[in-house]
């Protein structure tokens, strides 16, 4: 662990609260204009789940905890959770549902992930930036609608529903921002 100075705390940092880890979801740094700065956090922690909000001087000291950071490859999922692979040691782990999250929808078989782990438990999970899926089901287009501004509803062979440019059909590859599930241009494949 390493003291910092909470202004320097970034979302997906990993603090020590009075000897519980939690995780930032949030950071926000407020400057009012009289009074002092303020860092505000909004964080997860690890043990149960619970949200917890702290307010900083942003010249307050906190303890920030270095995780040790391996690529996984995804295997499949069971009633435990989602399992991943090493790729050099052949090393399993699996890695809860909390844990995954919303994220969960965008994982595929063979997918590298970055797993953060603490004392070997993983903490959290970053998945690459882009991810591309097949659209099997699309609504057809509305008479009348112009193509810079209008998206039509559509749903990926993963369950997963989107909104997509309205030539965009069924049958199409596309590929998708794993963060927010936007849309952001046909697959080149």
């Amino acid at each position: 662990m390493v003291k910092v100075i909470a202004s320097t705390v970034r979302k997906g940092n990993v603090l020590d609260l009075d000897g519980k880890l939690a995780v930032v979801m949030t950071a926000d740094n407020i400057h009012p204009g009289k009074g002092t700065p303020v860092t505000h956090l909004e964080l997860r922690r690890i043990a149960d789940g619970v949200k917890v909000t702290e307010r900083y001087r942003t010249t307050d000291q906190v303890e920030r905890v270095y995780l040790d950071e391996q690529n996984y490859s995804y295997i499949y999922e069971d009633d435990m959770g989602f399992n991943f692979m090493q790729p050099e040691s052949f090393e399993q782990i699996s890695v809860s549902k909390d844990v995954v999250g919303d994220s969960a929808q965008w994982l595929q078989e063979g997918m590298i992930c970055s797993i953060a782990l603490h004392d070997g438990l993983p903490i959290s999970i970053e998945l690459p930036a882009r991810v591309t899926l097949e659209i099997v089901e699309a609504d057809p287009v509305v008479k009348g609608q112009t193509a810079s501004s209008s998206y039509k509803p559509a749903k990926l062979s993963n369950g997963a529903r989107i909104m997509v440019p309205p030539h965009v059909g069924t049958g199409t590859r596309v590929v998708i921002m794993t963060v927010d599930g936007s849309y952001v241009e046909r697959a080149k494949d």
